[in-house]
């Protein structure tokens, strides 16, 4: 069957999604988390365009549409996704995001929802879709949000999703072959099918650094133990090898020098507001009658200080735009001597309900999360009538990320 490269592939999905809120009619979507981060927006992207290559999709002219789970206004905050896109000759307006879902949106029986990243549909997209979620590959807490006997269910840990997504994903990839449209590639407007390898041994060399990219920032370049599973070295040899069977892209493939390209765009935070560095990488839930927003922040509480920006103010008005009763800001850093650490600044904004979840927060994760007092930081509690709590925390288990924290801090809110 015809290949195609990624980027055509996403302006075909674009012009269907759009003929298809306009005539309402079926359409399938793929969409990663609210955080909108490497991972989530990669692992759609890369799974829309597999399942969209197939021979099936071909024959009905139907797209599995990747949604970046983010407005098109927060992508140029996305500094490290930019500087992957471009490997697979893609710029970040090319994505589709939500508002490319439009104002009037699709009934319900018209759709059908593959979430990747995570395992239930949050937000405003929750409320309307979540019964229509027919598919899940994730690698976070089960939220047991997606039935049982669902067609696709895969939920299990490792580094990244990206490797979970991929290694489902192997055995259709391998079956697209190589043939292409000589109008894909150029070569006349008439589309007539050629079996070209080294057309499509590039579009699939980028799409593979797509996920590779993803994979290697969230297992530090696979050299973090506590992180990297076999699930990840699978997919890593897998993407490596889709590479390097390349011409054009294998002769000058380099792990290292690729991670550290994409690690230092990730970690370039300097042009960006301190509202921009809070929602940059946000994820939020609710459990009762408590809301619960959590940014990453990729360097320290001393460096948000720095800032010449009030944080404590920033940090408010954000919150309270959000309507968050508790708000966790999870920083990190190297400290003189080398040393990695992370922090966690826990602020409670919803009076006496939120400061009880923050004293059985304490009480269950102190000791698996090695919580202490962060020494050498200036910082002490506001006195704000609107904060009936706030406290920065040394996190000593520092191989701890937000999908080990945010459990112990939805329990402590579901436990009123």
């Amino acid at each position: 069957m015809s290949r195609m490269p990624i980027r055509t592939f996403l302006v075909a999905a674009k012009r269907q999604l759009q003929d298809s809120i306009r005539d309402q009619t079926y359409t399938s979507f793929v969409i990663g988390n609210e955080s909108a981060d490497l991972d989530s927006i990669t692992c759609a992207l890369v799974y829309g365009y597999i399942q969209s290559s197939k021979i099936e999709s071909k024959r009905t002219g139907r797209l599995v549409v990747p949604i970046a789970n983010l407005p098109a206004s927060d992508l140029p905050l996305r500094t490290e996704l930019t500087a992957l896109l471009k490997h697979a000759g893609i710029k970040p307006s090319d994505l589709i995001t939500l508002d490319d879902l439009g104002t009037s949106p699709l009934p319900l029986d018209k759709t059908d929802w593959t979430l990747v990243d995570h395992n239930a549909l949050q937000g405003q997209l929750g409320e309307r879709y979540r019964s229509r979620v027919v598919g899940v590959i994730d690698h976070h807490e089960d939220d047991n949000a997606v039935p049982k006997d669902a067609a696709l269910r895969i939920i299990e840990k490792c580094g990244s999703c990206n490797s979970l997504m991929i290694n489902s994903q192997r055995e259709t990839w391998q079956s697209l072959g190589s043939m292409v449209s000589t109008s894909a590639v150029g070569l006349g407007q008439d589309d007539i099918l050629i079996d070209d390898f080294a057309y499509a041994s590039t579009w699939d060399g980028q799409v593979a650094k797509l996920s590779l990219g993803s994979i290697l920032i969230d297992t530090g370049n696979m050299e973090i133990e506590s992180k990297v599973t076999d699930h990840d070295r699978k997919a890593v040899r897998y993407l490596e090898a889709k590479i390097n069977v390349s011409p054009k892209l294998g002769k000058d493939y380099d792990r290292k020098k690729f991670f550290n390209e994409i690690h230092d765009a990730k970690m370039e935070i300097s042009s960006l507001s301190l509202a921009d560095v809070f929602r940059k990488d946000y994820k939020e839930w609710k459990e009762g009658d408590l809301t619960l927003g959590m940014s990453s922040v990729v360097q320290s509480y001393s460096y948000l200080q720095a800032t010449g920006e009030d944080l404590q103010a920033a940090l408010k008005s954000f919150a309270q735009k959000k309507s968050l009763d508790l708000y966790s800001i999870t920083t990190s850093g190297t400290d003189e001597s080398g040393q990695f650490y992370k922090e966690i600044l826990l602020t409670a904004l919803g009076g006496q309900k939120a400061t009880k979840a923050v004293e059985r927060f304490v009480a269950i994760a102190k000791d698996d999360l090695q919580l202490g007092d962060r020494d050498g930081v200036k910082w002490s509690a506001p006195s704000d009538p609107d904060i009936s709590f706030q406290h920065l925390w040394n996190q000593g288990n520092v191989e701890a990320s937000r999908k080990q924290v945010a459990p112990f801090l939805r329990k402590a809110m579901a436990d009123q």
